[in-house]
């Protein structure tokens, strides 16, 4: 398994989003990421995308779904390949993203760049506490990893990625028991209201709620720019199933009931991918029919 996946996130971050070249070469980016990603400093997922052009398939994973719900619409972004860089210098994860871009320059592109940190003790820019339903231990493997599927794919992961759009503004000229109505939680000491609204967020998101239960592995972190903020909002999961059972829930399509975060906060982009297992340091793709073949062949 990819180890940075179940360490606490890191003081920052890059997301690095990547299109294929109309001139490239997709086998190509297949044998040169294993040797690009460690796993722990760099986490990587592959898009549905970069495997239908080298006619593969990986069970479990799709393209992001774009949902309707009663009074909002979800994006789908995909992306051929994305890359989760950890660090605490920025300096250094300029440099490595460069060396990235450079070592695939000429099968694909760079499309997108976030740059993410983190704040107080896991907390998103409202203030509120971030991921506090997380498994840990035993159940964060159970949640966010394949088992059972054999040689090639147990160990791997899948993961969805959001970047929310946050109108601070407005969210922080609400009172602040509105604010803690939205949540479902007091900021003051993170506590569940017992008796939170329908529509609070961590109603919509009870994880335990659902038959079956729907644990991810969130790894958020917050972003912002000169005049633009929000969430980078990352769950890992065995499948995609918990995730887009809890997304379907926050817009309303089971009971027409919508999150409240959607007052304040939107998503401008969604795609989802399959995280390869590592071993000896090395992204393992043996899952891939084509990997046999690439061994000696002109993709390296």
């Amino acid at each position: 398994m990819q180890t940075g996946i179940l360490e606490p996130v890191p003081p920052l971050a890059r997301y690095l989003s990547f299109s294929l070249r109309q001139d490239g070469e997709p086998r190509r980016v297949l044998g040169k990421l294993p040797d690009l990603i460690d796993g722990r400093s760099a986490v990587a997922g592959i898009g549905e995308c970069l495997l239908h052009a080298v006619h593969e398939k990986v069970p479990g994973l799709k393209t992001f779904p774009a949902l309707t719900g009663p009074a909002i619409a979800i994006q789908s972004t995909p992306r051929a390949f994305w890359i989760w860089l950890r660090g605490d210098d920025r300096g250094e994860l300029l440099h490595r993203t460069r060396r990235i871009r450079n070592a695939l320059a000429d099968h694909a592109e760079l499309v997108d760049v976030i740059d993410a940190f983190c704040y107080g003790d896991s907390l998103d820019l409202t203030g509120y506490e971030d991921g506090t339903e997380n498994p840990t231990g035993d159940d964060a493997v159970a949640a966010g990893f394949v088992s059972g599927a054999g040689a090639g794919l147990d160990g791997s992961s899948f993961v969805a990625v959001q970047q929310w759009l946050h109108n601070l503004d407005h969210f922080q000229a609400l009172p602040q028991d509105a604010q803690d109505n939205i949540i479902g939680r007091r900021s003051a000491d993170n506590e569940e209201f017992d008796e939170a609204p329908a529509s609070a967020h961590v109603k919509r998101t009870a994880q335990e709620s659902f038959d079956p239960e729907a644990f991810i592995l969130r790894r958020s972190m917050p972003w912002a720019t000169a005049h633009r903020q929000g969430l980078v909002f990352v769950a890992f999961g065995r499948s995609f199933d918990a995730f887009e059972t809890l997304l379907r829930h926050m817009i309303g399509l089971d009971d027409g009931i919508v999150d409240g975060l959607f007052c304040f906060t939107r998503p401008v982009s969604g795609a989802e991918f399959w995280c390869p297992p590592i071993q000896d340091g090395r992204l393992v793709l043996s899952a891939l029919s084509l990997c046999p073949r690439m061994a000696g062949s002109v993709l390296f």
